[in-house]
C-alpha cells in the first residue's frame, strides 16, 4: 500500500501526441494513469501499450488522463526520439508520450529515479489530487485495474480523512524488463 504522497514532477525531454508539455499540476482533478516503457521492453509491447491503449477507449478523457513515459535505461543509442517517433507512429500510440530526461549521473532517467521506478514496464496511478495510489511494476489484469480506476473516478477531488486508497494489485509477471541496480 502506498501512503498518499504526491510524486516529482515529471523530468521530460521532449513530449508526442501533445501540443504543449504535460505537468502533473495541470491535471489535477483527472485520475492520472502513466505507462512507463521502453520500445525494446516485450512486456511493454505485449501488455503495458495495449493496455494504455485500451484505458484511453475505455475512460473519459475528461475524466483520466493516460500518459506515455518512456523509460530507457539500456541500449541508449537505439531507443532515441527518432525510433520512438516511428514507433509511436507503427503502433498508433495517440496519448501523450514523453521521454524521460537523460541522468548525467547514469544509466537511469531523472523520472525513473525520482520515483524509484524498477523497471518497465511500470504503471503509476494518481488520484484527482495528484496523489501516488498505485506504483506496480509488472503485468497487472485489466479487471483489477479498470476497478481501481473505477474507485479512484468515484472518489471527488480533496478526499475525506480515513479514505485509503485501493491495494495494489500483487507482484511481477514474466516479460518485464527490470532496471539495473545503482
Amino acid at each position: 500500500m502506498h501512503s498518499r504522497i504526491t510524486p516529482s514532477p515529471l523530468q521530460v525531454s521532449r513530449w508526442f501526441n501533445t501540443a504543449v508539455p504535460i505537468t502533473l499540476d495541470a491535471l489535477r482533478g483527472k485520475v492520472v494513469a502513466i505507462h512507463s516503457f521502453q520500445m525494446l521492453c516485450p512486456g511493454c509491447v505485449s501488455h503495458g501499450l495495449p493496455q494504455a491503449k485500451r484505458l484511453r477507449e475505455a475512460f473519459p478523457a475528461d475524466q483520466l488522463a493516460v500518459i506515455g513515459l518512456h523509460t530507457v535505461f539500456e541500449h541508449h543509442a537505439v531507443m532515441g526520439a527518432d525510433a520512438l517517433a516511428a514507433f509511436i507512429h507503427e503502433y498508433r500510440l495517440a496519448f501523450p508520450i514523453g521521454i524521460d530526461e537523460a541522468n548525467p549521473d547514469g544509466p537511469i532517467p531523472r523520472t525513473m529515479t525520482a520515483w524509484s521506478l524498477r523497471g518497465t514496464p511500470s504503471l503509476i496511478l494518481l488520484d484527482r489530487d495528484g496523489r501516488l495510489c498505485l506504483s506496480h511494476f509488472g503485468q497487472i489484469d485489466d479487471l483489477v485495474l479498470g476497478s481501481i480506476i473505477g474507485q479512484l473516478l468515484e472518489r471527488p477531488a480533496q478526499l475525506h480523512a480515513g479514505t485509503t486508497p485501493a491495494a495494489p494489485a500483487p507482484g511481477c509477471d514474466e516479460g518485464t524488463c527490470p532496471a539495473p541496480r545503482r
